[in-house]
């Protein structure tokens, strides 16, 4: 019988702390958790400040199109979006070319957010005490993950 801590590759092991699921969860509750405060101060969730984002970078899209971005289905989309429109900061409307598409634009408000949130990358980079250079790696490595995992 083979002993699993013994195995010379992980690939096949039951322990957590070898699962390579298991560490992207911990780092990602843990980035999630550096950002709280910075978002609480702005009044958004993790998944809003990532809508917010995708709205500042690109102007008004489709929920279909925001939903691309962000990797997430409708179902999760519409009610997220919701919360960001009760509290002021986007719009949705149906799209005068075609009635079949929801656009979301910014308010007014939520473009002044932008000048709130310009601190928050650069805070979160510090508490990680990372090099750009070793954010880029970290940043590559994982989109490098995630293409092969979707492949």
């Amino acid at each position: 019988m083979t002993n699993v801590e013994d195995s010379d590759s992980p690939a096949g092991s039951l322990l957590l702390d070898e699962q390579l699921c298991f560490a992207l969860y911990a780092a990602q509750r843990a980035v999630t958790a550096a950002y709280r405060p910075h978002l609480d101060a702005l009044g958004l969730t993790y998944p809003q400040y990532l809508v917010m984002l995708v709205l500042w970078e690109r102007g008004e899209l489709t929920v279909k199109e925001l939903a691309g971005a962000l990797r997430l289905d409708y179902g999760t989309m519409s009610p997220l979006l919701k919360r960001l429109e009760s509290a002021g900061l986007l719009r949705r409307e149906r799209s005068a070319r075609d009635e079949r598409s929801v656009l979301v634009a910014l308010t007014g408000r939520g473009e002044e957010l932008r000048e709130r949130a310009e601190c928050v990358p650069s805070a979160l980079l510090a508490g990680t005490r990372l090099t750009g250079a070793e954010v880029e790696r970290l940043r590559e490595d994982l989109r490098r993950l995630a293409a092969r995992v979707q492949a």
